[in-house]
């Protein structure tokens, strides 16, 4: 019996040395053939990569270049790029490409752990920043009120009601003033970035936005917007928003090129030219409603800097 034992355990053993390691093909790469791009990113791009894989071979990345940044695009630095698992590429971090031809392109391939290739396209399309430039401030214009499905809601002028508001340094002070927007650069999420200076104009005065009304209140905390002077600017892509920043203070509003919007309750808000526009979170004050200081104090729902380009 000992012998036959002997000989089964050989058996066995003998069995267990020949099936093959598990893990083997994934520690020797033999199963993967990825090679793909994951994410890229140029120096002055803007926003997210667009990755395409077409078929086994090829591929195409449609990107974006703040042209404004650079000199021409015969020398673009690649920054970062994340391709699948174990995958090389032809071109490395901190190499650069020349997309300065008829098709704006250039080719980047990527290999697999077993040698597969694949070869993408990469598209630079030219990207300018829009909000660069000085512009006139010419109105400023609040929606709000409570209760709009009754009759409570109104877009005005600051200016329509001049009662309400100081007679010298009012928000007619505002309405020689100019903004210019000048770039600083990108950031690392593809969002443009600079400097914002709110002048005061021939007047040297900025608007103290003070309601005179019953009850007198200070109304600064919804309608400044801008910095008084120079402060910061940075375009977010993903959310559409522009930030301003001033003494570590920042407001978020949009940069709204012109068009008419729907407000809801039959109510709209045109913008002939430019216009910085920003959400306002009053509160519903039906002791007040249809009053002046609803709209301008209580209710504020949105806030416009009317703008037109020098």
């Amino acid at each position: 019996m000992k012998n036959i034992f002997y000989v089964l355990l050989a058996f066995m053993l003998i069995q267990v040395s020949c099936v093959k390691d598990p893990l083997e093909d994934i520690e020797e790469g033999g199963w993967n053939n990825e090679r793909s791009i994951l994410d890229i990113q140029f120096e002055n791009q803007v926003g997210k990569p667009e990755v395409t894989r077409i078929d086994d071979e090829r591929g195409e990345v449609e990107i974006t270049i703040n042209v404004d940044a650079v000199p021409d695009l015969s020398n673009i630095e690649l920054r970062t790029l994340v391709l699948t698992y174990n995958a090389t590429s032809s071109v490395n971090e901190g190499e650069s490409l020349n997309f300065e031809n008829a098709e704006n392109s250039a080719t980047i391939e990527v290999t697999s752990p077993t040698g597969k290739t694949r070869e993408y396209k990469i598209i630079a399309d030219s990207f300018q920043e829009t909000l660069l430039g000085t512009y006139n401030v010419t109105d400023l214009v609040v929606w709000g009120g409570t209760g709009p499905e009754y009759g409570g809601g109104a877009v005005m002028a600051m200016m329509d009601k001049p009662w309400v508001w100081p007679e010298t340094g009012g928000p007619g002070a505002e309405l020689d003033n100019t903004v210019t927007f000048e770039m600083g650069g990108i950031t690392e999420e593809g969002n443009t970035y600079g400097t914002i200076v709110n002048d005061a104009g021939e007047d040297g005065m900025y608007a103290d936005f003070i309601f005179t009304g019953d009850p007198e209140t200070d109304v600064n905390h919804f309608y400044r917007k801008i910095p008084k002077g120079e402060g910061e600017w940075l375009r977010n892509y993903a959310t559409g928003t522009v930030s301003f920043t001033f003494d570590g203070k920042t407001t978020t509003g949009y940069f709204v090129e012109g068009g008419t919007e729907d407000l809801g309750w039959d109510k709209t808000k045109t913008t002939t030219d430019y216009a910085l526009a920003f959400d306002l979170n009053g509160t519903d004050n039906w002791d007040k409603i249809y009053s002046d200081y609803d709209k301008f104090v209580a209710r504020p729902r949105k806030f416009w800097i009317d703008l037109n380009k020098q």
